[in-house]
């Protein structure tokens, strides 16, 4: 398995022949993109949010960084400002996927557990495939992906070869970065942790699988013995991803995403 890091930053991510890798340098006064990194997202995922519609998906966007279907995660996405005015965005768009190897090669909590750990992410993601009930040729969701955005921003994509200084670019950008180890492993990476709790509570038996990254959780998995639906766990845990780790903080980020009865017999205090 090949692997390698992605300057915008976030999870982990595998990708493969049927996931949608889509990576766009864009000029941040762009007509139609909105200002701000919340205005950012918004504004790109209202693109792939109308090329899954075209598709026959309903799907919508899910703070902090992803796009679900009925409260299952369909995509992620990611951006970065590389210089004053050149936004970098990527997105991975789950066509189908493997989640056997997924769970195989990546080191993340539930893992011990690798029925659990199945059952976990099947029922957090789903795929344009199982949205659609059949396959689908990836020249199709691409061309879909081209034409919302030709219709949000008034762009037409057009193949073309690099070049002279954008090839000597690639190839800096190539042994500087993408074939170091020194970047890819950067020492600015804060350490990694991951463990498992068990609560008692009175609506059942709480289990969170955490990872965190120095001190910020990275990935969250709520789990057990309780009553509640996919859609607000989900939301339970991105409400908490790439936040401090500190009570007070979980705190607040759970008290903004909480409802009444999200998990029956069980408030925020517990």
């Amino acid at each position: 398995v090949e692997y390698n890091r992605r300057s915008t930053g976030g999870g982990t991510v595998i990708m493969g022949p049927k996931v949608v890798a889509l990576g766009l340098s864009i000029d941040i006064d762009q007509p139609g993109l909105k200002k701000g990194i919340g205005g950012i997202f918004e504004s790109l995922s209202a693109v792939l949010i109308k090329a899954l519609q075209d598709l026959g998906i309903n799907a919508g966007f899910r703070p902090k960084n992803d796009l679900e279907v009925d409260g299952k995660k369909i995509a992620g996405l990611s951006a970065a400002l590389e210089t004053e005015k050149a936004l970098l965005f990527h997105a991975s768009l789950l066509v189908d996927f493997n989640i056997p190897l997924m769970l195989n090669i990546m080191n993340q909590p539930p893992l011990k557990l690798y029925d659990k750990g199945y059952n976990c992410f099947s029922q957090r993601m789903t795929t344009i495939t199982e949205q659609l009930g059949h396959d689908i040729d990836m020249e199709r969701v691409i061309e879909a992906i081209e034409n919302a955005f030709s219709q949000k921003f008034g762009v037409s994509f057009e193949k073309d070869e690099p070049d002279t200084w954008e090839k000597k670019s690639i190839e800096d950008l190539i042994n500087t970065r993408y074939t170091n180890p020194d970047w890819i492993f950067s020492h600015k990476h804060p350490r990694s942790r991951m463990g498992i709790g068990e609560f008692k509570t009175p609506g059942g038996l709480l289990e969170i699988y955490l990872s965190l990254a120095g001190s910020t959780i990275e990935h969250i998995i709520i789990t057990g013995d309780f009553f509640s639906t996919t859609k607000d766990i989900n939301l339970l845990e991105s409400s908490l991803k790439w936040t401090s780790a500190k009570r007070e903080k979980i705190e607040e980020h759970l008290s903004e995403a909480w409802r009444e009865d999200m998990i029956y017999g069980v408030n925020i205090s517990t």
